[in-house]
């Protein structure tokens, strides 16, 4: 007599197959505020002509990681491609987990103007606010 083989079956919470669910999309590594565009426009049309703005995070800062922002001449082989509302720019393939999701703005307060970045993926912030952590 022969046992009968069974499969195990496995089917995820919800009672919905997976082959059955459509794919999420997922989130745009990085977006770009129209402050964040029209600025980085600017600065593509005068002083940085011909280059690329480049993020990156670094180890640095009280909570462990910063925003790196340097003006490059071509993407190098470890930068992603980001184009969002005409304007390009590279992020550091190592900096991808931690950018995923964020939106690039442009603010300029009375003593003070720059490029901020509103991450979801940030669980908090140091005292300064010049470094982040997740």
């Amino acid at each position: 007599m022969t046992q009968p083989t069974t499969q195990p079956m496995t089917q995820p919470i919800g009672g919905t197959p997976a082959a059955a669910r459509p794919a999420r999309a997922l989130p745009p590594l990085m977006s770009l505020s129209d402050r964040a565009a029209e600025r980085l426009r600017a600065l593509y049309d005068t002083a940085h002509a011909g280059q690329l703005l480049r993020v990156a995070v670094s180890t640095k800062g009280c909570s462990g990681h910063g925003y790196d922002m340097s003006f490059v001449g071509a993407p190098g082989p470890g930068d992603e491609i980001v184009t969002d509302k005409g304007v390009t720019l590279l992020v550091d393939r190592k900096a991808t987990l931690f950018l995923i999701g964020t939106v690039m703005d442009y603010e300029v307060k009375q003593l003070e103007a720059g490029f901020t970045f509103i991450n979801p993926n940030e669980k908090g912030r140091c005292g300064c606010g010049e470094s982040f952590h997740v």
